[in-house]
């Protein structure tokens, strides 16, 4: 009787555990945390000497298990992503993270160029090489280069120049052979190619990889960032008023807590972003007192074909309203409307 009893517990526990750990074909976002920027991110010998902050904001995701996916029927604080909304369609755990981590570094990119700019402080762009973020499982590279690589030269050519890289794959036909010099974990490598179809492209050959162009980025002072286990572009904004505050003697927080979300874009507009309705909720748990969100511009055939879509700014006043916070939401449409904003708010 005790061993069926203990085999019967046995079962149960089985079953909660699979419940608990099994992995379903979604994701659960929730809201993050706060991040104070000033340890994050430094123009060395800049200004720090401010009674403010700036923050950037998270949001957690993480694969849908049973137990969660039924939860998230019932908050307001877990949201059930269908996998194409989270991944690409064929996309792995590696060039997931990859691509999250290459978003995380060129909002970094543009948070530096347009924030030097505004200060009237020059910066020094070079081309360097192309970033492969995927690789087609059915393209001519599967099983030779990887997501990472940094493609450094095509036939002996160094890609020093934007478009480089198009113009010499695609003055090739298919069946050529391609010698590819690139670095994979700051190690040199040369590989070599032979071009077939591009899969889904109508007979077009190449390599069978997606990628973008990379560039460096001269800056003086330079700017030094500690961001190793963030990823994704909606800290942007946060990051080009940080390192603007560091530039400039004035404290542009004027003694408050700031935080917000969007992307960076390199004409200074502020991009729309995921999750902003839980960032405010992460914010408003940070005791944040003014939050900037995207103020997006939807057109009417996208609010059409998609009933119920919110900008970033209508998804933070609703969240907000429904917590109850005293936080200041303001809308932001570039980062000038945030520095319009600043420069207008009184000391605390």
């Amino acid at each position: 009787m005790r061993k069926k009893r203990f085999g019967i517990i046995g079962v149960l526990l089985v079953i909660i555990a699979i419940l608990l750990v099994y992995p379903l074909d979604s994701y659960i976002s929730q809201p993050g945390g706060a991040y104070d920027l000033d340890p994050l991110v430094e123009v060395v010998g800049g200004d720090v000497d401010d009674d403010g902050t700036f923050s950037l904001m998270t949001i957690s995701v993480s694969k849908a298990t049973p137990v969660s996916y039924v939860l998230s029927k019932f908050t307001d604080k877990k949201k059930l992503l269908p996998a194409e909304n989270v991944r690409r369609n064929g996309e792995n755990d590696k060039e997931y993270n990859i691509r999250q981590k290459k978003l995380m570094t060129g909002s970094q990119f543009n948070a530096i160029t347009v924030a030097f700019e505004k200060a009237g402080i020059p910066v020094d762009i070079q081309y360097d090489g192309v970033f492969v973020t995927r690789v087609l499982d059915a393209g001519a590279s599967a099983d030779i280069l990887e997501a990472g690589d940094k493609i450094r030269a095509i036939d002996g050519i160094e890609l020093n120049e934007s478009g480089q890289f198009v113009t010499l794959i695609g003055d090739k036909k298919m069946g050529d052979v391609v010698e590819i010099s690139l670095v994979r974990e700051d190690k040199r490598l040369d590989v070599t190619v032979t071009l077939k179809e591009i899969p889904k492209s109508n007979g077009r050959a190449g390599l069978g990889v997606e990628f973008e162009e990379d560039r460096t980025l001269t800056t003086d002072p330079e700017v030094e960032f500690k961001t190793s286990n963030i990823g994704g572009p909606s800290a942007g904004l946060m990051f080009t008023l940080e390192i603007m505050n560091q530039l400039l003697d004035e404290d542009l927080t004027k003694g408050y807590n700031i935080a917000g979300t969007g992307e960076m874009l390199e004409d200074g507009t502020v991009g729309r972003i995921g999750g902003a309705d839980f960032k405010v909720i992460a914010a408003s748990r940070q005791d944040v007192e003014i939050f900037f969100a995207p103020a997006d511009d939807l057109p009417e055939d996208v609010r059409t074909a998609n009933p119920g879509i919110l900008t970033n700014y209508e998804e933070a006043v609703k969240m907000a309203e429904k917590i109850g916070t005293k936080m200041k939401i303001v809308p932001v449409t570039t980062v000038d409307d945030a520095l319009d904003y600043l420069a207008t708010l009184e000391e605390k």
